[in-house]
């Protein structure tokens, strides 16, 4: 488990006695105050109580523990793909996927305006999403945990030419200068979100279900050529099929 700079810290500790007086309306997600994922919350969910945490396997975790009732993960990106490590915590986990989110993803560049930027630190996927952006303006990328944490991270540092990529909202929660917004590398950035709960939900009625589940095969020549003709068979239509070692 990670921590955070001091100007999130204040505002986590906050949401954190929030949602453990309400466990039943909190929903976890991974990152600081003012991510995207805190956004897809609100979005999802107007009544409920967003739960920051450091990690996803701490996102997860409250839910198991029963700390949260739900939480909000991303799994894929329409722009940089699947979120790494997702598809291992998932199996995992022993939640259930009983709801999905899809946000338009914005990002902006900000700081404390002490020198032009040069540096802009942010997550790995935000980095990616916004990698023809960065390079254009001749900016160099650095890898952080969170958006949002990273734009706390930048407040709290009297480093010249540092800056961070998060959503716009960041910049009005962390006091920082809002130097362009928009930067992502192609207007239809877009992430999936999946929420996850202790147990399964079931389909109100007349809305079609949606079904996502894990399964093994053996090494073998033709082993899932042979899986998938079981769909076919039983008249199962597939959106999507990943695999993963």
């Amino acid at each position: 488990m990670g921590s955070y700079s001091p100007s999130a810290q204040r505002l986590v500790d906050a949401m954190v006695a929030a949602a453990a007086v309400d466990p039943a309306r909190a929903m976890a997600f991974q990152g600081a105050p003012g991510a995207n994922s805190e956004i897809a919350v609100r979005d999802f969910d107007a009544a409920a109580l967003p739960l920051p945490c450091y990690s996803f396997e701490d996102a997860i975790d409250a839910v198991q523990s029963g700390v949260a009732a739900r939480a909000m993960i991303p799994i894929e990106n329409s722009l940089h793909g699947r979120v790494a490590d997702i598809h291992f915590l998932l199996p995992e986990s022993g939640l259930y996927i009983t709801g999905e989110y899809f946000l338009r993803i914005r990002f902006a560049l900000m700081s404390r305006n002490l020198a032009p930027p040069t540096r802009a630190m942010s997550h790995a996927q935000a980095l990616g999403q916004c990698r023809r952006w960065l390079r254009s303006h001749d900016i160099a990328p650095i890898a952080h945990s969170d958006t949002a944490g990273a734009a706390a991270l930048v407040a709290d540092s009297d480093e010249p030419g540092l800056a961070a990529i998060a959503p716009p909202l960041a910049a009005d929660i962390y006091g920082l200068t809002l130097h362009e917004s928009g930067i992502e590398d192609a207007d239809h950035n877009m992430t999936r979100f999946v929420v996850l709960a202790r147990e399964p939900a079931t389909p109100p009625a007349g809305v079609q279900p949606m079904t996502t589940f894990v399964f093994e095969v053996k090494n073998i020549p033709a082993a899932l050529y042979k899986a998938l003709g079981g769909f076919a068979t039983n008249g199962v239509n597939m959106t999507k099929l990943e695999s993963y070692q």
